[in-house]
């Protein structure tokens, strides 16, 4: 019984002593320094009264005259070239004159390629590359390598020195279905691709190995990227949970896209929940921070006409967000961001699926692309507001240091709403004239509205410090803050 109790003790104490850490390492001022900061986790609130963080469902946008086609694992890249902004969008297809060899992937598997201006209406290129046409002409841009382009993933490396041959990077592979735990075999990893201008696409070596201790991975798109934040290449992967067997994501890191680290399990999954994608990538004005769009599989749900019934499930779209360096999640929300909706044919065999990448495709827009050919829009930055009601609430951070001297908002108010800004010490303190009687309330709708207080100050004599934002708000939502 003493033995029991002392072990207990033991336990006890130690877990004291981690939370008492915890504790410590919370209450670190965190330094955003000029940063945007979002409001998809809770890394910088320290309360709320009155004031609750709202999930934004994106909203379909006119259907295009000249949609990208209904297929499997699209990626949309926001480029540029002389004549302005490029998207490039990337995407599975079958060869159905196919006669290769056969393997237990998809065989006649080729990547496809179209262009647009404006984000909305899509140009599919007569490109000539290969003797063969998709379902939108000859715009195949690779074909003939079985299982390497099941999940092809492109993106555009922005490392700085990046030889020019190698400005669009890849990662592809498929090591086919089964139990491959103990084994480890060559070509059952990811490799490399690069391209000089997108189009035009060299297979290199195999730079992400299998796991031995994998019972399956790799089988959808694993997503790399060139990371500003972190000075190194991410790439978040699919792997399988070993308990109840679910779709999951795992994390690896790379200094010179050649050599990986072993990778490390997110484990994101709900009790019994299937991710079936990822799609994580830095956000376009924030990319410290990491946005992802999984879909969620759903077993023995929905249709599948024409297929086994093994294949009977419904999909839809999560929202998920992770930092740079973080080896975690955070799901501030656990429901659908995109349902499958009012049509039918959106609750069959793996209907719902969105590209690779949110990009800006307005001054106060931002799109989702749908594996239905639909574009969804969502206002910039809008993934999450802290939104108040008629009723006026207020958001307090934790203690911040930055390193700029101008606040402003993204936000939207209703005709009596309104947001005040109060800047406090460490210890919760007002400053004298940055109280909030020294700020005149904000009010109306923007992406980038300045908050401003009495005599000019600025808040370049508090930057550096170790500070609390209030914020007090009625009917309004705030999306995001930067100070610059």
């Amino acid at each position: 019984m003493k033995t029991r109790l002392s072990r207990a003790a033991s336990i006890l104490a130690m877990a004291v002593i981690v939370l008492a850490k915890a504790s410590v390492l919370f209450a670190q001022p965190v330094d955003i320094g000029s940063r945007r900061e979002l409001f998809v986790d809770r890394l910088l609130i320290d309360r709320m009264d009155g004031v609750d963080l709202r999930l934004h469902h994106p909203v379909k946008a006119p259907r295009p005259k000249s949609p990208l086609p209904e297929k499997h694992y699209f990626t949309i890249l926001h480029d540029k070239d002389d004549d302005g902004p490029l998207f490039r969008a990337y995407w599975r297809e079958t060869d159905p004159d196919y006669r290769g060899p056969t393997h237990t992937g998809h065989p006649g598997e080729m990547v496809c390629y179209a262009e647009s201006r404006d984000g909305h209406e899509w140009t599919f290129p007569e490109l000539g590359l290969h003797d063969i046409r998709s379902s939108r002409g000859n715009n195949v841009i690779l074909t003939k390598q079985p299982l390497v382009l099941t999940n092809f993933t492109p993106f555009i490396d922005t490392r700085p020195g990046v030889k020019p041959a190698e400005r669009y990077k890849a990662l592809g592979g498929y090591p086919g279905p089964g139990d491959k735990r103990g084994k480890s075999e060559a070509g059952w990893g990811l490799f490399e691709f690069v391209s000089e201008d997108g189009i035009r696409w060299t297979k290199k070596n195999e730079v992400i190995p299998y796991q031995p201790e994998w019972r399956h991975a790799f089988d959808s798109q694993n997503v790399s990227f060139w990371s500003a934040a972190e000075q190194q290449y991410v790439c978040y992967l699919r792997t399988w949970t070993p308990g109840e067997r679910l779709r999951s994501v795992s994390r690896t890191t790379s200094p010179d896209y050649q050599t990986w680290t072993k990778p490390v399990a997110m484990n994101p999954n709900l009790p019994g929940e299937h991710l079936y994608t990822n799609q994580t990538h830095p956000y376009f004005r924030a990319p410290h921070i990491y946005i992802a769009t999984p879909t969620r599989f759903v077993p023995d749900r929905g249709d599948a006409p024409g297929y086994d019934k093994k294949d009977v499930n419904a999909t839809d779209i999560l929202f998920m967000s992770t930092r740079a360096g973080s080896e975690k999640y955070d799901r501030v929300f656990t429901e659908a961001l995109i349902r499958p909706g009012l049509h039918q044919e959106r609750w069959r065999n793996r209907s719902n699926y969105v590209a690779l990448n949110v990009v800006p495709t307005g001054p106060n827009e931002m799109s989702i692309y749908h594996r239905s050919g639909d574009r969804y829009v969502l206002r910039t930055d809008g993934f999450v507001s802290v939104n108040a009601g008629s009723d006026a609430g207020e958001l307090i951070t934790r203690p911040l240091i930055f390193s700029g001297k101008e606040l402003h908002l993204n936000l939207s108010t209703s005709a009596v709403g309104s947001i005040q800004v109060e800047v406090q010490t460490e210890s919760g303190t007002p400053i004298p004239g940055f109280t909030l009687a020294d700020c005149p309330a904000v009010y109306g709708d923007g992406i980038d509205l300045a908050v401003k207080w009495y005599n000019n100050r600025d808040l370049s004599t508090v930057a550096g410090q170790a500070v609390q934002l209030r914020f007090v708000m009625k009917e309004c939502d705030l999306y995001s803050f930067q100070i610059r």
